[in-house]
């Protein structure tokens, strides 16, 4: 499935999103009290977006979620991950 194919079925709910490389590596771990906004928000206004976040979408080939009961929840579940995964654009 297309990337903004499966960003518009994001649900509207807090979660963790984790984006993935051409090779399925995990690349970032970032939260969010709203996935669909989140997520979405890095394919739009690419012109905002500093250096870091440009180089982060041209690799960025697929990404999972996790969905949370709340934005706190999705705070642990990030810190965990990436001290865990260690992605590359959360050092």
């Amino acid at each position: 499935m297309e990337i903004k194919q499966k960003i518009k079925k994001l649900p509207s709910s807090p979660g963790v999103y984790l984006m993935k490389d051409s090779l399925d590596n995990i690349i970032y771990v970032g939260k969010s009290k709203n996935l669909r906004n989140r997520v979405g928000s890095y394919f739009i206004n690419s012109k905002s977006h500093s250096p870091k976040v440009i180089k982060l979408v041209k690799n960025l080939k697929d990404f999972d979620y996790i969905l949370t009961d709340t934005e706190f929840e999705a705070l642990l579940i990030e810190c965990k991950l990436i001290k865990e995964i260690k992605p590359i654009y959360n050092r």
